[in-house]
């Protein structure tokens, strides 16, 4: 198969380090396979932040081996998730007077009205990750999504702004590139999973998606088709992991796999008579017993605190959701979790899976994978939408990234 075709999501996160391969079937992004996937423990990184390159860089080695091994072609280049507390999300408003002949809207109006909402002032320290078109106002009409072909004075446009920290993303960047592969582009992980587990339905008439991963959860609404709100709450699975460890004075290893084998995130759904071994640190002394309830107690502190911010995210937007909240990430598989959530939220909440796909199905069918797939889904609309270019390593690199970023929505116009 042709190099060009194959497209790789590398999800870059605080539990795992996961690369997925697909084959777009002759350049056609609407047909994608996946044709690899690899994981590996990711021990380099805190709260979805790069703290130590060189573990990273050997975890990245070791997924992406693993996918090229099950696929049997060699990674050249990935489209990299990017998360953490240190990414922002706020929205802008742009105006521009119509300059074309007999007061009709061009590209050119269009771009200089979200180049004007783009004109806020950024810290040196901070990047501008995406810029996302929310929707255009014609002489006080609104609602409109393109505007180009209209006639009218004053052109108005609402954009999305996400923000990232400079050195965290160089540093992302900077652990695969020590891997051997080139980066084509880096994009937010939340958009990237609302790509895989989203109806366009659901999108258009109003959901929030919440990404549930190993050390924050990201929140993301959509409305009319494109992100009205983006949120960081530093919030994950290891704190979950970290509240068992400390109150039964277990090692975060075991308080893990006692979570994943035992966890329920409410105790009203475990029977308070089942029995849970618990090893004691150094493995020292007999293994002692708790129950199941116990554990629940532990769990359903934390998850409610999870849930409640998460509420508190939708209800800060102000906007209406008829399709509900999805849940998605490795967390959004706990045990009694959507029941919880469906008495928590006062609309429908599903558990969001990757959307059905050729090729290894039964490898990618998990909320832990939705961040994978979507960065190739993701990617293969940018690839093919963009013009064909040549990849140029060295200093640069960063640079002609965040170039690409900048404009990986163009085509929203």
């Amino acid at each position: 198969m042709a190099a060009e075709e194959i497209i790789v999501g590398l999800d870059i996160g605080t539990s795992k380090i996961a690369a997925i391969i697909g084959n777009t079937w002759q350049g056609d992004p609407e047909k994608i396979e996946i044709i690899g996937v690899g994981t590996a423990p990711s021990e380099g990184l805190r709260k979805g932040v790069v703290v130590d390159i060189d573990l990273t860089t050997t975890a990245i080695r070791q997924a992406v081996e693993t996918a090229e091994l099950m696929a049997g072609v060699q990674i050249g280049s990935v489209y990299a998730g990017i998360a953490g507390g240190h990414i922002t999300g706020q929205t802008s408003h742009g105006l521009v007077a119509v300059s074309g002949e007999g007061h009709e809207i061009t590209q050119s109006d269009v771009e200089r009205a979200i180049n004007a909402a783009q004109a806020m002032k950024i810290p040196v320290e901070r990047e501008i990750l995406h810029v996302i078109p929310q929707g255009f106002i014609v002489d006080e009409q609104g609602g409109i999504k393109d505007p180009v072909g209209m006639s009218g004075v004053r052109l108005e446009a609402y954009v999305h702004i996400i923000t990232g920290a400079v050195a965290s993303a160089q540093n992302l960047v900077k652990s695969i590139y020590n891997a051997g592969i080139s980066v084509e582009d880096i994009i937010l992980e939340p958009i990237a999973s609302a790509e895989a587990v989203l109806t366009p339905e659901e999108k258009s008439v109003g959901v929030a998606l919440a990404d549930m991963g190993g050390g924050t959860t990201d929140v993301v609404i959509y409305k009319d088709g494109t992100i009205h709100h983006s949120a960081v709450l530093s919030l994950g699975g290891h704190h979950i992991t970290n509240d068992i460890a400390q109150i039964l004075k277990i090692t975060p290893q075991d308080a893990d796999k006692i979570k994943l084998r035992y966890g329920c995130a409410s105790v009203d759904f475990v029977d308070q008579n089942d029995a849970i071994p618990i090893s004691t640190l150094g493995g020292v002394h007999k293994p002692r017993f708790i129950t199941r309830r116990d554990l629940a107690e532990i769990i359903q502190c934390r998850m409610d605190e999870f849930l409640s911010l998460i509420g508190q995210e939708i209800y800060n937007c102000n906007l209406t959701i008829p399709a509900g909240v999805v849940l998605t990430g490795g967390t959004a598989l706990l045990d009694g979790l959507l029941e919880s959530a469906e008495q928590t939220f006062p609309c429908p909440v599903r558990v969001g899976y990757p959307c059905p796909l050729k090729g290894l199905t039964e490898k990618i069918h998990s909320p832990v994978y939705a961040t994978g797939v979507g960065l190739v889904l993701a990617g293969a609309m940018e690839h093919y939408r963009a013009p064909k270019r040549t990849f140029i390593k060295g200093t640069n690199l960063f640079d002609q990234i965040f170039k690409r970023m900048k404009n990986w929505f163009q085509d929203w116009l």
